[in-house]
């Protein structure tokens, strides 16, 4: 057993058996690229957004969804499917094209939930009104929404285009219509260090989210992060500094909360840096050593029960997590 709530054993509990995601390119945008928000997207993205470009190539969502199920098979032996909207944000069209997008994804009975990858802004009634409308269908429904930081200052200096209060808003609507919430946050955002970034998660755990997604921030080519990269005014986290963060991060989330991912995935031909993210299994291995060496376990911080255990800290009482108190002082 992991000393986090992994979305492998949480979707195992729920299905009975091992449940893949297969990630699609919508052909969508965002509104701080098309001007309604600002221009040029996030700092950190490319042209690509995330995404595969799959879409722009002339592969539809149905034929995505298709190669990616029969691939997941023949490697997992998966039988049951999650489609992913991963690229760009997912809920930016109309309805009636979200709709199309999202029914072509519905291939066959195999497929058995949707996630959806958006922004806050891009979410309002009728968007959480038509993603909640598959829920009552029985598919198990994920709204993904990137918050990045709890910092309205770092949200800007990224050039996100949205607010902090914009995600809470958009959190309040999602929860309205009983939709499942992953929130993703970026450890190593220019101008943030360790108190920031650990704040985020104090913030995001107090909240009704359901389950978060860990990245750390690596430059990829093309993006505006390169220039600030090779022109020395950014030095991206070492892998020590970031599973040491993730690993605090998790004591102060509640077990409840699912953890999605713990380390991004860059594509090896884009990555610029730092070199180490192209090894997620090493980085994996570090956190889940981490975890073991220094006794921390998701929600230890809240006074929550360590798995292994089932039992309480012999305090009774939360613990003050180590690196907000050595970082105050």
């Amino acid at each position: 057993m992991r000393r986090y709530h992994s979305l492998s054993s949480f979707l195992r509990e729920k299905f009975g058996e091992r449940v893949q995601k297969v990630t699609l390119d919508a052909g969508f945008t965002c509104p701080n690229r098309d001007g309604t928000r600002g221009k040029g997207g996030c700092i950190y993205c490319n042209a690509l957004g995330s995404g595969t470009g799959a879409f722009g190539k002339g592969l539809s969502v149905r034929a995505q969804m298709l190669e990616g199920m029969e691939r997941l098979e023949r490697r997992y032996k998966a039988r049951k499917f999650i489609a992913y909207f991963q690229a760009f944000s997912n809920t930016y069209a109309p309805l009636e094209v979200l709709r199309k997008r999202y029914e072509e994804a519905l291939v066959d009975e195999r497929v058995v939930g949707l996630a959806v990858g958006t922004r806050p802004d891009c979410v309002d009634e009728d968007v959480a009104r038509l993603l909640s409308s598959y829920r009552k269908r029985g598919l198990m429904v994920w709204l993904e929404m990137g918050l990045q930081s709890a910092h309205n200052r770092t949200l800007a200096r990224i050039n996100r285009g949205h607010t902090y209060e914009d995600f809470i808003q958009a959190l309040e609507i999602a929860k309205k219509h009983d939709l499942l919430v992953c929130t993703h946050v970026i450890f190593g955002l220019p101008g943030e260090g360790p108190l920031e970034m650990l704040e985020t998660i104090e913030r995001l755990a107090a909240l009704p989210i359901d389950g978060l997604k860990f990245h750390e921030l690596y430059v990829v080519r093309g993006s505006k992060m390169e220039k600030l990269y090779r022109e020395g005014s950014y030095c991206p986290l070492t892998r020590t500094e970031y599973v040491d963060l993730v690993c605090e991060a998790l004591a102060l989330l509640p077990w409840r909360v699912v953890i999605q991912r713990l380390t991004g995935d860059p594509r090896p031909d884009e990555l610029v840096a730092p070199t180490w993210a192209r090894e997620k299994q090493n980085t994996l291995r570090a956190i889940e050593d981490t975890l073991i060496n220094r006794d921390l376990w998701q929600g230890k911080y809240l006074g929550e029960p360590d798995p292994y255990l089932k039992e309480a800290p012999a305090s009774g009482s939360p613990i003050t997590p180590l690196r907000l108190h050595e970082d105050q002082e």
